[in-house]
């Protein structure tokens, strides 16, 4: 827009665009391939999973809002593996992938517990499943800033820093679980401090495995025997839901104190092969007193 000034008063007169200058052609955006978007279609499908177990827990159908809770988080640990494996990883994807996690594994197992058992508690159970739902937006915002930590150690690679959200969404429903499976009744009381504590491992600094670098290659003999097993895993959860949940959540909590040992075997191997590769320190030379310096004598030749 260029301005003229005329007889006190000021013209607006627009200037085309010269397409043949670079500083002025129009921005054109390039086709996005379809592998950028299998990875975000997953992920909607797991956040249309989380919305519809809320829907599902209002409406009193707990056992289906359970089973779409677990669809959510299967869904979730294979985006990121498509993602690598067709090589459509985007920023926007991962903003993506995160929103979705917070829904699907933040607010919707606190407002599962809250309908199910914690109302009982009226204000305590409702900020118990509060501070469930913000730890897990907590744990999420801490894991997208450590993407792009450049001093993380090569260990670190395979070790989550708390409890990640989708094992701390399973984990949190272990109640209702056991419930279903017909154990004694659970007390409002020890259901909130359950959930206070995992909302804690979520947010804790706790070195958990990952097992990201599980499964990258099958030797060419066990993939028969690999396909069989996920079939009979998946055919299990079909027919005993609570019995695999439950146990799963169990043998998981089980496993936190072996992931903080390996992690910190692994960084203790790590200093001391620092320490082996740094160069010793030179050693300090012992203090010499100087040598006393040769004096001439000048006197004439008849008087030495």
């Amino acid at each position: 827009m260029a301005w003229l000034h005329w007889g006190g008063y000021i013209y607006g007169m627009a200037m085309t665009p010269n397409p043949n200058t670079p500083d002025v052609r129009r921005r054109r955006f390039r086709p996005i391939p379809v592998r950028m978007l299998v990875p975000n279609i997953i992920t909607l499908l797991a956040l249309c999973a989380g919305l519809t177990a809320i829907r599902l827990t209002i409406e009193g159908r707990i056992e289906l809002a359970l089973g779409a809770i677990v669809f959510a988080a299967a869904l979730d640990g294979i985006d990121g593996r498509v993602a690598r494996m067709i090589k459509g990883q985007s920023r926007f994807g991962a903003e993506l992938d995160s929103l979705a996690d917070f829904v699907n594994f933040g607010v919707a197992p606190g407002l599962i517990l809250y309908f199910w058992k914690l109302h009982e508690m009226a204000n305590v159970g409702w900020i118990a499943a509060m501070v469930f739902a913000i730890s897990a937006s907590l744990r999420l915002a801490r894991f997208n800033v450590a993407i792009d930590d450049p001093n993380k150690p090569a260990y670190a690679e395979n070790f989550f820093t708390g409890v990640p959200a989708p094992a701390g969404a399973l984990c949190v429903l272990l109640p209702i679980y056991l419930a279903l499976l017909g154990a004694p009744e659970i007390s409002s009381r020890v259901i909130v401090f359950y959930v206070l504590a995992v909302a804690f491992l979520m947010v804790s600094r706790l070195p958990v495995f990952s097992g990201k670098k599980i499964g990258v290659r099958v030797p060419r003999e066990m993939v028969l025997p690999v396909i069989v097993l996920v079939i009979f895993v998946i055919a299990l959860l079909i027919a005993y839901p609570w019995h695999v949940l439950s146990a799963g959540t169990i043998l998981f909590l089980c496993s936190l104190p072996f992931g903080f040992r390996s992690y910190r075997e692994h960084e203790r191997r790590a200093a001391q092969a620092t320490a082996a590769a740094s160069p010793a320190p030179a050693q300090p030379v012992p203090f010499a007193a100087p040598a006393p310096e040769a004096t001439q004598d000048n006197r004439p030749q008849r008087l030495k």
